[in-house]
């Protein structure tokens, strides 16, 4: 499906949904995580739940140019505590749904790095 980037300082994430499509191996979310957005401003924050993830919440900011600026944590299904942050470009597929390209980085643990691709669910 082709898709052309979005001018994400116009984008309205409010009520909008997402799944996880892609992720590196060492994330804990996966296609069973279902991701619900709200915003007020240039603030935008929601919870997120499915697959390893019992319960996590997010807050992000827009970034000068446009994506999104996030810290994440949540609580797993093996009762850890776990959080980072993540950077997020915006682009519009053909069917009007928003997917967000992310990258991300674990606060704890490792510190490992990764990256996701996240889809909007109608």
């Amino acid at each position: 499906m082709a898709s052309r980037k979005t001018d994400s300082e116009n984008i309205r994430y409010d009520g909008r949904h997402f799944r996880v499509v892609e992720n590196s191996v060492n994330g804990e979310v996966g296609p069973e995580t279902i991701f619900s957005y709200r915003e007020r401003g240039d603030l935008i924050w929601g919870t997120y739940e499915g697959g390893r993830v019992a319960l996590g919440v997010f807050l992000a900011r827009r970034r000068e140019g446009g994506g999104l600026h996030m810290r994440y944590q949540h609580v797993n299904t093996d009762g850890e505590f776990r959080d980072g942050t993540s950077v997020s470009l915006s682009e519009t597929l053909e069917d009007g749904r928003l997917r967000l390209q992310e990258s991300w980085l674990w606060s704890d643990g490792d510190r490992s790095t990764g990256r996701a691709v996240l889809e909007e669910i109608r």
